[in-house]
């Protein structure tokens, strides 16, 4: 399989970086990580979590130290519940036994709870030193492992604690997705459905191929798309600015997470994978386009023949509405008292929306709609 590169040209030009996708690449990331991290770094934390350093760490490590990195590891208990301040804080007190200095790095090998969590701890352990993300599941590696949100839950909810702080490399190593299960898989092909959605053209025609094929070469083109895609909205909004609005700002990545985070935060995060949730919030977000953006019926049909063809979701019976509305309130993309919303006027068409001009009604209608999808 032939590698390839993205890169992401953050402002300063000496904040960008490149995000390489191939296979078998874990095995030779030492070398990686010195060209990123710079002859100066001595030291990595490995932060990741049992089951994937098991398969990946003793690999990685030993290419690491052949580069003539002193290795230990962090590891965090597995699942989005337990991205929280206290494994922060344990995380930091790890870096500071290590003697982890500003110029050594972390290197976040996992998911995307393991990246964000890990991307967090390193922008405030000494006030900021280098990551590294290694993504090993597919939805961290068409999504969270770029862009440099990190970020904890809090009572507050989702991701409602956090930081920018962009990597200093993304290494996207294909085969660790062979060790995923399928709701693993499906829940980055939601993701990648996602960019497709707003991106509309070749980053959904990839996504399609590859949720119909699931090999290697069609996801390899898919992250390559989707990442790409992605990168260009980064490169030009890296911190979500709150003045911009069109189809070029980063608040259009949300799409689909209004609802998905409010579904995540209700139920404790211990129902649905976050790409799960996700296809949720894309499909409400759907009908509300319908009746506020004015999407063509022929594109919410396309939306919905995608999601469909990806995998069964989890049941949202026992989920009380009101409940999730009100979580809505948590939401980061509140300002000034009003949400914003991601609809789209079409595939590829996405627009910002204030929920002042979406009807009460039309929210309930949404949410009644998914519960018929689901029968």
């Amino acid at each position: 399989m032939k590698q390839t590169l993205v890169t992401i040209a953050i402002s300063p030009a000496t904040s960008a970086y490149r995000i390489e996708i191939g296979s078998g690449l874990i095995e030779n990331c030492g070398p990686w990580a010195r060209q990123r991290l710079g002859r100066e770094a001595a030291k990595i934390v490995i932060f990741s979590n049992p089951t994937v350093l098991k398969l990946y760490g003793e690999a990685a490590a030993a290419s690491l130290m052949r580069e003539g990195f002193a290795i230990s590891t962090y590891l965090m208990r597995d699942g989005e519940r337990y991205k929280t301040l206290k494994t922060v804080t344990d995380a930091l007190k790890n870096f500071s036994g290590a003697g982890i200095t500003r110029t050594d790095g972390i290197v976040a090998l996992g998911g995307g709870v393991v990246g964000d969590a890990a991307g967090f701890a390193a922008s405030i352990h000494l006030r900021g030193v280098r990551v590294l993300q290694i993504p090993t599941t597919l939805l961290a590696m068409v999504d969270s492992s770029v862009g440099g949100k990190t970020g904890v839950n809090g009572e507050a909810g989702k991701n409602s604690i956090g930081a920018f702080h962009q990597p200093s490399g993304v290494l996207v190593d294909i085969r660790t997705l062979a060790t995923l299960d399928e709701r693993h898989i499906n829940a980055g092909f939601f993701e990648a459905a996602k960019h497709g959605f707003l991106a509309g053209g070749e980053t959904l025609e990839e996504a399609v191929w590859a949720i119909r094929a699931r090999d290697d070469e069609s996801m390899r083109a898919m992250i390559h798309s989707s990442v790409l895609y992605k990168a260009a909205i980064v490169s030009d909004d890296e911190r979500e600015s709150s003045s911009k609005r069109n189809s070029k700002s980063r608040k259009v990545l949300n799409f689909g997470h209004t609802l998905a985070h409010a579904l995540e935060k209700v139920t404790n995060y211990r129902v649905f994978l976050h790409g799960e949730a996700v296809a949720y919030g894309m499909l409400f977000a759907a009908e509300l386009s319908k009746s506020v953006a004015k999407m063509p019926q022929k594109d919410v049909n396309v939306l919905y023949d995608v999601v469909q063809s990806v995998g069964s979701l989890p049941s949202l019976a026992n989920i009380d509405p009101r409940e999730v509305f009100e979580a809505f309130r948590f939401d980061k993309k509140n300002q000034a008292g009003d949400l914003q919303m991601i609809l789209l006027r079409g595939i590829g068409k996405p627009v910002v929306i204030n929920t002042t001009q979406i009807p009460a009604r039309a929210f309930t209608a949404a949410f009644r709609r998914l519960l018929e999808f689901q029968r």
